[in-house]
């Protein structure tokens, strides 16, 4: 097969045959990666006689229009001969009008599209600070041993009330499993358009409210040893107590205007509810990875399939059920933050994808590209690249069902939240595909229509008056963050990685105004572990190291060491450098809270809109969330908040604890 010929095709079909690595060098893509990855998009690509063909066919247009058409506000529509725009309100307008906000449809001759006039740049927020928080790992003695909607409703209002916090910013609250064992990593649900009903409150909810004492008090009971603190999260434990206690409640009768509302919501969430139902109710008989469920249930529209959400239509109502009152309690949450004076509310988190065998791949399977994954190739982070066990969307086929289930996800979450941050912001842009059973490294990027997807991601975001945020972090294109910020969206500042010239660190004028500014992320440790090199220690230990531990360590020390002269000059850290990093380099803790507080008023100097306090920074917490490149081998995801000593701190005792801790002590109103 020759080279050029497949180069030309896999650009045709916007796949990258060469990318430049995080090192700034350029690097080609292997010829087998380019033919796997044609083949995943439908493109024969088996043989030179298969590529030209394929080059001759692209060379015919099926179509005049596009599959969808977008512009933004106040922009000609393409121009097409005869073409006219009927409106969301019914009326027809020449192509050439002023168009309103909004979907409409453009006709040109006897085809038609999906025309989306989207907003042309975002309302930007004034400058505000938040926490940014892992959820279930923050619990109070009310919780089922994870944090739920009642804790972040009430983190939210006393962080707005007590310290001034604008928002708070969350991890994806994603469906997981129906029925344990239940995956940890909120990063790899089973569902980005519905939610987990592990973070229910069931003591919230009114069937609960409804029951006689003593049923009441056998409810509890299934709570207490969960409250016990200490020990990594149990998912497991958690999710089969609450299924104990969600399942009676459930069964219980409802009254005429509670079956009213349960009826307007099914009726608004439409068969996609019924179809995520109809896979909970599946998968407590099948397990839940339906590629092992008998074949003819493959497919979630057959009939097979029909038949069995009829038999186990009690099952399937009990799922649905579940997602209308965690409806019900996302909102009180947003209701409960902005009530108490926070001007954006909750942030929800977006995950990438879904894990393969998941609930969006089976209803949407024919939207996904088959054998492959989406994951990240090496960084100065991850060494060894990452896979992270998602089928991609494949770009062509949703721009076919005009981005309908990316656009219903979008809407869910700002139904329920002031903001929306997208994980790995390049989803809109292009994603790493990585073959089935290949390294990350024999990866390649695929590209998305972004104009399309930020077009729906704006408008869903205008409607409500949302922020949006992106973590555009790692390998970037180039005009990527320009193409953010020109839509008013929000980029990803992170402190450790924020360098100039040299890679010395920047001042706090050169950063970004339109962004989010944090210090780390999840995927690191928090300040203080990362300060004493635990996470270097940690990946020596998993070997997940590329290169001698010694040579992490100096690196290590060394842009610390310049990030603490930069904190000095800035008079935010009293004591020298070199009497901290001789502090540190002899294990010592006598300096871990004054470099905590320098650093988060060094992100106060800086213009960034957003900034974003990590809760398990403020109250002193050394270990990381998660390890990349591990999955059982460390245990993330699954470490409760806790102190410098490791001791846990619940939610009921955090006003107690404002006085004790530097940042807290900084953000907390006079009385």
């Amino acid at each position: 097969m020759g080279d050029d010929e497949l180069i030309r095709l896999a650009g045709r079909h916007g796949v990258a045959t060469r990318y430049t690595d995080w090192r700034g060098r350029e690097a080609a893509v292997s010829p087998d990666t380019l033919v796997a990855v044609l083949t995943a998009l439908g493109v024969d690509a088996s043989s030179p006689s298969a590529v030209l063909a394929e080059l001759e066919r692209a060379r015919e247009p099926e179509r005049t229009l596009p599959p969808v058409v977008i512009v933004r506000h106040g922009d000609d529509p393409p121009a097409f001969p005869g073409s006219s725009v009927e409106l969301a309100t019914g009326e027809t307008v020449p192509a050439t009008a002023e168009l309103p906000l909004g979907w409409h449809r453009l006709r040109a001759g006897p085809e038609s599209a999906p025309l989306l006039v989207a907003p042309r740049r975002l309302r930007t927020p004034e400058r505000l600070w938040g926490f940014t928080v892992q959820l279930y790992s923050v619990r109070s003695r009310a919780s089922w041993g994870i944090g739920d909607l009642r804790d972040l409703a009430g983190l939210a209002a006393w962080s707005a009330r007590e310290l001034g916090a604008g928002f708070t910013l969350i991890n994806p609250l994603h469906a997981a499993e129906p029925v344990p064992p239940v995956g940890p990593s909120p990063y790899s649900p089973m569902s980005r358009r519905f939610a987990a009903p592990i973070y229910l409150r069931v003591e919230d909810l009114p069937e609960y409210a409804a029951l006689p004492p003593g049923d009441r008090e056998r409810l509890a009971a299934l709570a207490e040893p969960l409250r016990i603190p200490g020990g990594a999260i149990d998912r497991d434990a958690v999710w089969t107590a609450k299924l104990q206690a969600l399942r009676p409640l459930h069964r219980l009768p409802r009254g005429t205007e509670a079956q009213r509302d349960y009826d307007a919501f099914r009726a608004r969430e439409g068969e996609a509810l019924t179809a995520f139902a109809t896979w909970c109710a599946l998968t407590e008989e099948h397990g839940p990875d339906w590629r092992r469920w008998p074949a003819e249930l493959h497919d979630a529209g057959s009939r097979a399939v029909a038949d069995e959400a009829a038999r186990l239509a009690g099952r399937v109502d009990f799922h649905a059920w579940l997602q209308w009152r965690l409806d019900g309690q996302l909102t009180a949450a947003q209701r409960a933050a902005r009530d108490a004076g926070m001007p954006v509310g909750i942030v929800h988190d977006l995950a990438v994808g879904v894990a393969h065998g998941s609930a969006d791949a089976w209803i949407y399977r024919d939207l996904f590209a088959p054998g492959m994954s989406v994951g990240a190739p090496p960084d100065e982070f991850n060494q060894r690249g990452q896979d992270w066990g998602q089928p991609p969307w494949h770009p062509h086929r949703l721009a076919g069902a005009a981005y309908v289930p990316f656009r219903e996800m979008l809407a869910t979450a700002f139904r329920h939240g002031g903001g929306l941050r997208l994980d790995h912001a390049m989803q809109v842009s292009r994603l790493w595909w990585v073959p089935e059973g290949g390294s990350p490294a024999d990866g390649t990027y695929v590209r998305y229509d972004r104009d399309a997807l930020l077009g729906c991601l704006a408008w869903e975001a205008e409607r409500v008056g949302a922020v949006v945020v992106g973590e555009d972090l790692g390998t970037v294109e180039p005009e990527f963050r320009d193409g953010l910020a020109a839509r008013g969206i929000l980029g990803t500042s992170l402190l450790w990685f924020e360098r100039g010239a040299g890679g010395r660190p920047k001042p706090p004028a050169q950063w970004r105004g339109l962004s989010l500014a944090t210090v780390g992320t999840h995927d690191m440790p928090p300040i203080t572990g990362f300060v004493h090199g635990d996470h270097i220690a940690l990946r020596d230990r998993l070997d997940l190291l590329t290169r001698p531990r010694a040579d992490e360590e100096a690196d290590h020390r060394r842009q610390l060491n310049d990030w603490l002269v930069l904190l000095h000059e800035e008079d935010l850290l009293p004591a020298s450098p070199a009497e901290v990093m001789k502090a540190l380099a002899e294990g010592s803790t006598a300096y871990d809270e004054q470099i905590v507080a320098a650093l988060h008023a060094f992100l106060d100097r800086t213009p960034a809109r957003l900034t974003g306090i990590s809760l398990a920074d403020a109250v002193g917490e050394r270990r990381t969330q998660n390890q990349p490149g591990t999955v059982d081998e460390y245990p993330n995801w699954r470490v409760p908040l806790a102190d410098s000593d490791g001791m846990p701190v619940l939610l009921d005792e955090l006003p107690a604890i404002v006085d004790r801790h530097a940042v807290l002590r900084q953000r907390s109103r006079p009385s």
